[in-house]
């Protein structure tokens, strides 16, 4: 190997441990627990309609079904086109979230405005594929209308302690979304412990992603409060160092109104209202919507 390619793979180590080491976010599960115990004593006081509202608006509108066809996919689609008409009262959801192959699908069939295509690819939900498959599936659902990218982080490569070749692969995935946002799935859910979801969140935001997601929902547990905490702490330390926002997503078993209250009291908590918006909130679900509706609207309704 060259000496000046040896240099560059040294440099980029460096830079991934250095940025590790620098993290002042603690891994300590117990303190984790703690800090987020407080800010739930609280919590309740969010509950509000403009909360709800904001909450629904945020929401990544999921189906992820081996029986997703052309046909339902455009009928998913239809309801949010039909949402705009029966509840103008009420800001639509942030986007549709479909495997990549449906990516043209919601883009054709998509009428409102302010609703983002998102599409799962890269392997998921496992992430284990060849890098090239990954770089083809994203390139061809932002070819396809995707404007969102959600991929898995190569777990396999961060046990392995593989820094150089899980960051060069997030950030040939970016390379390759453009301009559409790259979420990294980090399935917390897999890493268990606060220190492990803390250094997969550094990695991640150093291979420039755009937003940084809990999980999933498909293998392991999905969200928790206490990963989302550890996460959203990383991404205010990380944009303390760099002036860069990384937005935050919670996925995986949100499926009432109270728990997505929590998510948002987590972010307020220790984000501030800077990250209230779209841009850099969101919560990806399917049975979510139906819940806040009801607490939007006082009908139990099942709309989507």
């Amino acid at each position: 190997m060259p000496i000046i390619e040896k240099l560059e793979i040294k440099q980029n180590m460096d830079r991934y441990e250095k940025a590790l080491a620098d993290s002042k976010v603690t891994g300590d599960d117990s303190v984790v627990a703690a800090e987020v115990k407080k800010i739930l004593e609280s919590a309740g006081d969010y509950a509000t309609p403009e909360v709800y509202q904001f909450l629904f608006s945020s929401i990544d509108l999921t189906t992820l079904s081996t029986e997703d066809s052309q046909e339902s996919v455009t009928a998913f689609t239809q309801r949010v086109n039909d949402f705009d008409n029966e509840y103008p009262q009420f800001r639509n959801v942030a986007a549709i979230c479909v495997y990549s192959n449906f990516a043209e699908v919601v883009s054709s069939a998509l009428e409102v405005t302010g609703v983002d295509v998102a599409v799962v690819a890269g392997g998921f939900p496992s992430g284990q594929t060849f890098t090239a498959v990954k770089v083809a599936d994203v390139a061809l659902a932002v070819a396809g209308g995707a404007n969102e990218v959600d991929v898995v982080m190569n777990l396999g490569y961060l046990l392995d302690r593989n820094y150089e070749d899980l960051c060069d692969e997030l950030i040939e995935l970016k390379h390759t979304a453009k301009n559409a946002k790259l979420k990294v799935i980090l399935e917390t859910g897999a890493l268990k412990t606060a220190e492990a979801i803390k250094t997969a969140s550094v990695l991640a935001m150093w291979s420039d992603a755009d937003f940084i997601k809990t999980s999933t929902g498909k293998i392991y547990q999905g969200a928790s409060l206490e990963a989302a905490w550890v996460m959203c702490q990383c991404i205010k330390e990380y944009y303390a160092q760099t002036g860069r926002k990384v937005g935050f997503k919670a996925a995986g078993g949100i499926r009432t109104a109270e728990e997505a209250v929590n998510y948002y009291a987590i972010v307020k908590e220790v984000l501030g209202d800077e990250w209230l918006n779209h841009d850099l909130f969101r919560i990806g679900a399917s049975s979510l919507a139906n819940s806040l509706l009801a607490a939007m609207t006082g009908e139990d309704k099942k709309f989507f």
